[in-house]
């Protein structure tokens, strides 16, 4: 169960040889600005993936080499690589807001890999055209939380953006209060966005729309390419992709916080950590980010944002597509169904059922609904869930059970849903065994809680690192018993009860 991946050391790339192929910076120069990073005084390192460089090959021993932490903090170019930032645009909070971009991220390139071209971006090494009068920095505290989820959600199964490392420095940086600067190397096969055909969309600039199409399927769904409407197709491809990553979202209680049509992968993949969180005490109107005053990204709302995203994208495409009654058909037909379907199997799969019967959509509505008027931590119950049998005597299930009845404010209503669970395990006739295991492999004992996120974010703080770095370690095995780490799976403690998120990194 989650056995990091390492890279094969006979084809282990050395840190300075990595095979760049850079295949964005071969795009017209209107689809970026080419400079290079500012980078940050003084950097340090506080921790690196080893799961995220086993994607790019690196050698083992890379992040000792004495200008590891100077190519990562944008002190120092990476041979092979061809810093540049992109231009994209953007609906943010439902408005649009015009031209938008890489205020804070260089494109350093892409490195072939055995599983496709990966991309290396640095956020937060400094402003770019796109910085709209801001200074392109990212601070500590929101670097920190979007290096740990990035891997942290790789491990739980959902697509993802990746991180590498996280480099530090002492210069301040003003927000809400004076922090201090970081970069963080973030890898995905591509960082192109709704946004990206948005903003083409928007000056009416056909050809580099088209442009754009034909690289995204070109890179990243040749397959595409053969059907008759392949930008038809293409459109379909990023709602059944996104429609999958919100239904993981929804079942482990995930909230991104900024929802954005520039913060939404053309590739279906968790992209902009900022003001995310992970349901505790069960409430789907759940607000993530206290900037998000109306609600419009609380947890029950994210598949309908991101429907509306893909409506805005399909906006966009119009001149590759055609009729807007035709675009929103292909969207409704493929998008809905296959969310309901994602959110159903996986569900299903928390509660221990290997088929969607008749009658499932209905018991996990009341799941939810018990979640929710019992306040109950999201994942404690499912965790809990997971090693109770199936059949057993009353007296049997005083002690199978008492984990889970513990959790439960009111005993009855507890009671009467463990019945209807057994029942409905008894018509797929499992074994204990073979259901357990299935479920702790899907019900994670550790998620990124916010206030464990703090509590590394004030220990970084104060420059003790340890703490990212045994998060990140407990982390990559969220479906594992840690003994050490028992805490961590616990609802949050009194003094984190005021703990908020918000736009500001």
């Amino acid at each position: 169960m989650n056995a990091p991946h390492l890279p094969d050391l006979k084809n282990a790339h050395p840190l300075e040889a990595l095979p760049f192929d850079n295949h964005f910076a071969r795009l017209p120069a209107a689809f970026y600005t080419r400079l290079p990073p500012t980078g940050i005084p003084d950097p340090y390192p506080i921790a690196v993936s080893p799961d995220a460089a086993s994607l790019l090959s690196l050698d083992p021993e890379a992040a000792s080499h004495p200008r590891f932490t100077d190519y990562f903090a944008g002190n120092r170019a990476l041979p092979g690589s061809e810093p540049l930032a992109a231009v994209y645009s953007g609906h943010q909070f439902g408005m649009w807001s015009g031209q938008l971009g890489d205020g804070r991220a260089h494109l350093l390139g892409a490195v072939q890999t055995p599983a496709g071209p990966i991309e290396l971006q640095l956020k937060g090494a400094g402003p770019t055209p796109y910085s709209r009068f801001s200074d392109g920095r990212a601070v500590l505290r929101s670097s920190v939380r979007e290096f740990l989820c990035s891997e942290a959600m790789h491990a739980l199964g959902v697509p993802t953006t990746r991180a590498l490392s996280l480099i530090g420095s002492n210069l301040p940086v003003i927000r809400e209060k004076v922090e201090t600067a970081a970069v963080v190397t973030r890898l995905a096969p591509s960082f192109v966005r709704f946004g990206s055909f948005e903003h083409w969309s928007a000056l009416d600039r056909n050809h580099e729309l088209r442009v754009l199409a034909d690289y995204v399927i070109d890179n990243f769904r040749p397959a595409l390419r053969e059907r008759d409407k392949p930008y038809a197709a293409l459109l379909v491809d990023v709602c059944e992709r996104t429609a999958e990553m919100v239904a993981r979202w929804q079942v482990l209680g995930f909230m991104h916080g900024v929802l954005n049509t520039d913060n939404m992968s053309i590739l279906g993949l968790t992209l902009d950590y900022g003001p995310f969180g992970f349901m505790e005490a069960f409430d789907p109107n759940h607000i993530c980010n206290h900037s998000d005053t109306h609600g419009r990204y609380a947890w029950r709302m994210q598949p309908r944002v991101c429907h509306w995203n893909l409506l805005a994208l399909g906006d966009a495409l119009q001149s590759l597509i055609g009729h807007p009654d035709h675009i929103r058909e292909l969207i409704e037909h493929s998008y809905w169904p296959h969310y309901e379907r994602c959110f159903q199997q996986a569900a299903n799969a928390r509660l221990g059922l290997a088929q969607v019967l008749p009658g499932d959509a209905d018991f996990v509505g009341e799941t939810f609904g018990l979640l929710q008027r019992q306040r109950l931590d999201l994942t404690c119950f499912f965790r809990a869930l997971s090693h109770l049998p199936a059949q057993a005597s009353r007296e049997e299930r005083v002690v199978s059970d008492a984990p889970l009845r513990e959790q439960f404010s009111d005993r009855d209503e507890g009671h009467a849903w463990l019945l209807a669970w057994r029942t409905r395990l008894a018509r797929e006739g499992r074994d204990d065994a073979t259901r357990q295991a299935a479920m702790l492999a899907c019900n994670p004992k550790y998620v990124l809680r916010n206030w464990i996120a703090e509590a590394a974010i004030r220990a970084a703080g104060t420059g003790d690192f340890a703490l990212v770095t045994r998060l990140l370690e407990c982390l990559r095995h969220p479906f594992d018993e840690q003994p050490d780490n028992e805490a961590w799976s616990s609802p949050p403690p009194d003094w984190a009860d005021g703990l908020t998120v918000s736009c500001s990194s």
